[in-house]
């Protein structure tokens, strides 16, 4: 970390919280001297971490909070971690959004901020099993009055189902109404990510939801920003063979990067130095569709 008395409380928290889980705990006086602020200002900070449930305070610091691979957080949990990560995250997925296609979002909190990015994407057809996701375009609509959808707004088609901690819906409804569908992308949002489980989740439901909307999708995009690589949820329902591009944030490490850049032909670092699409190949849709449609 570097050392920064201007940093944001959002933008300082997040570095206490990769130290604290890259070194499995850490000292008040190690931040005070990294961040260059107060040892009131760390308290204050690992306090606000610990509300959320991502550390643990001990005497002198703090630890990580060890989740089993069954543990799902709720959307208002998840919401307030890795912000600025989500925003870029969500606005460099958005910009592959193209103008009268179909597309589906899966629940979680990034692409619940996409969602809000996507409201400038006309004529879109969007398919979700996320009640927040549905709400924004609802509430987009209902914002612009009159008694009809103003034009090139989305055309919005929740899938129904059994309703998880995050707010999304799974289950045989959610399967039964995804599986008769096609869509040009899928934007997925994950609990975890790795080379040895692929795409993975804590809810048994979710993963086979999942699963349906990934075979459902011409392209599957994951957004993710990079606490999510490394971790394992209790399912897994996808190989990183079936994803074609992985939209993340600048804070994923030089080795991780290096590692996604030789397993996915689409890799974009979202708000960092630079964004990579791997070796510039995308690799072919399931129905071969052409470089417009990414």
């Amino acid at each position: 970390m570097t050392e920064n008395q201007n940093l944001l409380a959002e933008q300082r928290r997040a570095l206490i919280l990769d130290e604290v889980r890259r070194r499995g705990g850490v000292r008040v006086n190690e931040l005070t001297r990294k961040l260059s602020v107060s040892d009131m200002t760390v308290r204050r900070d690992l306090d606000a971490l610990a509300r959320q449930g991502v550390v643990e305070k001990v005497h002198g610091g703090a630890v990580p909070v060890v989740e089993t691979s069954t543990h799902e957080p709720g959307f208002e949990a998840k919401s307030n971690l890795e912000l600025t990560a989500k925003e870029d995250i969500a606005r460099a997925a958005a910009a592959m959004a193209v103008p009268g296609s179909a597309i589906a979002l899966s629940g979680g909190t990034t692409t619940y901020a996409l969602a809000q990015h996507l409201l400038e994407v006309p004529d879109l057809t969007v398919v979700t099993n996320s009640v927040r996701v549905a709400d924004v375009f609802h509430t987009a609509q209902r914002a612009g009055g009159g008694n009809g959808q103003r034009p090139g707004t989305a055309t919005v088609v929740l899938t129904g189902g059994v309703r998880t901690p995050s707010d999304s819906l799974v289950g045989p409804v959610a399967d039964r109404a995804i599986r008769s569908l096609h869509f040009d992308v899928l934007f997925l949002g994950v609990h975890g990510i790795s080379v040895e489980a692929g795409l993975s989740t804590p809810n048994l439901a979710e993963a086979e939801t999942n699963r349906r909307l990934v075979h459902a999708a011409r392209r599957v995009v994951v957004v993710a920003d990079h606490t999510k690589w490394g971790t394992v949820g209790l399912s897994s329902f996808a190989t990183l063979d079936e994803v074609d591009t992985l939209v993340t944030d600048g804070g994923m490490p030089a080795h991780d990067r290096a590692e996604i850049e030789e397993l996915l032909p689409g890799l974009v670092v979202a708000g960092g130095s630079r964004a990579s699409q791997g070796d510039g190949e995308s690799r072919p849709s399931r129905d071969e569709q052409g470089p417009e449609d990414i």
